[in-house]
């Protein structure tokens, strides 16, 4: 009997369960390594991925929600987005981020309630503002050119011909009936002077007439005598002939037809031989000591034209200057003679009548000419509503010194008309728009009326101004263009308008430190000279602030003035203007030491020795790093370093700040540079100027 065998089925190590011969603490071991350490690890994996994912895609939440449970409870305002942050140097950069800095000066930006910017409103006539920094202005070859009265004049450039003088032309006739016997000027073009013979007539009236006063005076009658005279006289014989016809009691057959004026002969209508009638033409003569040149006018240039010039001798003539393709380089100088009432309905055009000297007979009739009209300013009729607009107002105008101008209407009698140069002017189509400079730096695009098209002086075009500018206010020429597309194009110089913002973004912008440092000096002038006289003085006596006794006035713009108990104050910006209210008497007494000639607590170099040793003591990081740079050099270079303490070049950093200093020597004297980039902008701003030995750094 054979035995049957059972396969024994295998073990199940796969799928979700245990084999069945583990029981206990070894089942439970086989689920823990199941499930922790060996068959969900790419699980695990792909877990760990999601996590990462996460936490990147939503990092600006999980940092929001952390400064949200970090920040102190003073600062919760700051979630509501009431406030914003602007730079109190330049109130024109606005950020709703306060880690942000000011990208024209690099400072920390300052707090304040949205709703109470310290911005103005641009004023009417500025459609826009801009602020660079000194980088940008040279980057951009920015000039400037104040406003000033200039000598003009409007220029009309026509095209035309040369004529005869109509009133130097003259056709010489036949007086009596008769036959040609000789032409003794047979060529056309032949010149003549006054008085020249030019052609014998045989004329049988002629001797009857001749024959009449010959039995006159045989007879003694004085009547037929006189009348026999005049008759004579009509035929174009002279006195001197008729006493010589008298003297010798010779009859004169033939009649000599002499010339009127001097000149050439045009045409001859005559042959020899030939038999004329009375009144028959003989010769057509030209006088061209002076020719005309008839020239057209278009429509748009009627408006300079004088309306009631129609050949009134005692009207005001323009002058004019005339140029030939015959003589390119010889000018020829005349006088506006005559404006023709009507237009040619084919050309649109006017013709003027010009009448010019011709030395030489160098004009030729029929030859085209190039004629430029001066229009003198006072013709121009938006300019002389200008002047007299100008004029009814009832304050005179104030020049740069202070003393009163002369009015716009004696200008522009002396032709000077306040204008701006072609460059400076941005022609958007529907305006016109000119950068003027606030301060150095800032710009405010300006809308201005002007004029048409004038020649200045070396023939630079320029635009008479009719509102918008004032004389002696500094515009843009050269750059203007670019400063324009900066306004425009570039969203770093777009988020510094006045009035801007960062919006809802919190987008960084890149800063660019710039390589040219601010003219302090020229930004505070232009901004003091802002202020009326009076206070212009009072703020330069002051100098300083009351309450940033570090700032100059002027360096943050124009200076604010405030009556502090009736007595007037200047202030560098709209933040300090509430605490110089609030604190009147401490704010009074500085005023006081300022003009009296105190330095203010705040100001460099006026710590006393005690105040300097005690803050040498608790020194900064940034201290230490700046002593240690100092540390390096000589003893006499780190005395004369600390002395100076401010690079040369850059005066708002600070000498060591960027390692130890590189000293130059100027006329003999130290002059020390916070780092290598500024050496060779110095020694371009300073050519005598020579490097010393080199520190190790």
């Amino acid at each position: 009997m054979s035995e049957t065998k059972h396969e024994v089925p295998p073990i199940d190590e796969g799928g979700l369960r245990a084999p069945p011969h583990l029981k206990g603490w070894r089942k439970a071991w086989w689920w823990f390594d199941f499930i922790i350490l060996v068959k969900l690890a790419r699980l695990r994996f792909v877990a760990v991925l999601v996590a990462i994912g996460a936490g990147i895609t939503q990092w600006d939440t999980l940092v929001a929600h952390y400064e949200k449970l970090t920040r102190p409870a003073g600062d919760a305002a700051h979630v509501t987005g009431d406030f914003e942050w602007f730079c109190p140097m330049h109130p024109s950069v606005v950020r709703d981020n306060g880690k942000d800095k000011c990208p024209v000066c690099f400072m920390p930006l300052s707090k304040r309630k949205k709703g109470e910017a310290s911005d103005e409103a641009l004023p009417a006539g500025v459609v826009s503002r801009v602020q660079l920094s000194p980088y940008r202005v040279v980057l951009a070859g920015v000039q400037t050119w104040p406003v000033a009265y200039v000598p003009l004049t409007k220029q009309i450039t026509a095209v035309g011909y040369v004529d005869f003088n109509e009133r130097g032309f003259k056709t010489v006739s036949a007086r009596v009936k008769g036959r040609i016997d000789s032409l003794i000027s047979a060529e056309t073009g032949k010149l003549v002077a006054a008085g020249d013979e030019l052609a014998s007539i045989y004329s049988p009236e002629l001797n009857v007439t001749v024959q009449t006063l010959l039995d006159a005076q045989k007879r003694n009658n004085a009547d037929l005598l006189k009348s026999s005279r005049n008759r004579l006289h009509l035929l174009d014989i002279s006195d001197e002939q008729i006493d010589g016809i008298l003297k010798t009691g010779v009859s004169n057959t033939h009649l000599r037809i002499r010339s009127p004026i001097s000149g050439h002969i045009v045409k001859k209508y005559v042959r020899e031989g030939q038999y004329v009638d009375e009144g028959m033409p003989l010769y057509d003569i030209a006088d061209l000591s002076t020719v005309w040149i008839q020239a057209q006018v278009y429509e748009h240039d009627f408006r300079f034209l004088p309306a009631e010039h129609h050949g009134d001798v005692s009207a005001e003539r323009l002058p004019v200057m005339a140029i030939t393709q015959a003589f390119p380089d010889e000018p020829f100088h005349g006088f506006l003679s005559f404006i023709y009432p009507h237009v040619d309905q084919e050309t649109r055009t006017v013709t003027v009548r010009f009448e010019i000297a011709n030395p030489g007979h160098m004009l030729r009739p029929g030859t085209t000419a190039e004629v430029l009209i001066d229009v003198p300013p006072s013709r121009v009729p938006a300019i002389a509503r200008a002047a007299a607009r100008e004029d009814a107002e009832p304050s005179a105008p104030e020049n740069v010194e202070g003393t009163i101008a002369s009015s716009s209407r004696e200008r522009l009698e002396r032709g000077e008309v306040l204008a701006v140069p072609e460059g400076s002017i941005i022609d958007t189509g529907r305006q016109k728009i000119v950068y003027r400079q606030v301060l150095p730096g800032e710009f405010e695009g300006v809308l201005v009326q002007l004029g048409p098209r004038m020649a200045g002086p070396n023939d630079v075009t320029f635009f008479p101004v009719l509102s918008g500018l004032e004389a002696g206010e500094v515009i843009v020429t050269s750059g203007s263009f670019l400063v324009d597309a900066e306004t425009r194009l570039n969203p770093a110089a777009g988020s510094i308008y006045i009035g801007g913002s960062s919006g809802g973004g919190s987008t960084p912008s890149k800063t660019v430190r710039p390589s040219t440092p601010e003219d302090t000096d020229a930004k505070i002038d232009l901004a003091l000279a802002k202020l009326k006289p009076e206070d212009r003085k009072l703020a330069a006596s002051q100098k300083f602030c009351p309450i940033l006794t570090e700032s100059r006035l002027g360096s943050m713009g124009v200076p604010i003035k405030v009556m502090v108990k009736n007595q007037p104050v200047f202030v560098c910006c709209n933040g300090c203007t509430k605490q110089a209210a609030k604190e009147a008497d401490a704010t009074l007494k500085k005023v006081a030491d300022l003009r009296a000639g105190k330095k203010p607590e705040g100001e460099r170099g006026s710590k006393t020795a005690s105040e300097t040793k005690l803050a040498a003591t608790k020194q900064t990081p940034k201290q230490e790093k700046i002593a240690k740079a100092l540390a390096k050099l000589s003893p006499a270079d780190r005395a004369a370093a600390e002395k100076q303490k401010f690079c040369a070049l850059l005066p708002k950093s600070e000498l060591g700040s960027m390692g130890s200093p590189i000293k130059l020597l100027r006329d003999g004297q130290p002059l020390f540079l916070c780092c290598e980039s500024c050496l060779d902008s110095a020694l371009e701003k300073w050519p005598t100027a020579k490097r010393a030995e080199k520190v190790a750094r």
